[in-house]
């Protein structure tokens, strides 16, 4: 029931349905609200490799890609001191990964 992060992305989908912030049909729209989290968060990121606007914009096409292609996106960044963002978007449809697991919203 805790919020941190499982140790493989499809096990999100075991996670109690008031975890998730979204679910959308299209993996663009997925990739564009884990692009909305990037760009919120990068001001607080913990190195300025992180906070580069041309590599998020590069991290949400291949999550689109990826998403598309049926796949789980995770990305984690180090914030000022003591934060960690994690952000995950887990396919549920069935999940290629784990094909037994539901999608926790029906």
């Amino acid at each position: 029931t805790a919020d941190l992060p499982p140790l493989e992305t499809a096990y999100w989908l075991v996670k109690p349905p008031s975890l998730v912030r979204g679910t959308w049909g299209e993996a663009k729209e997925a990739a564009a609200w884990l692009g909305e989290r990037l760009a919120e968060y990068a001001p607080r990121f913990a190195t300025e490799h992180d906070r580069d606007t041309a590599r998020l914009a590069r991290l949400v096409d291949a999550a689109a890609e990826r998403l598309h292609a049926g796949g789980d996106v995770s990305y984690g960044h180090y914030l000022e001191r003591p934060s960690y963002l994690a952000l995950a978007v887990v396919t549920c449809s069935p999940n290629r990964a784990a094909p037994g697991l539901t999608c926790p919203c029906g």
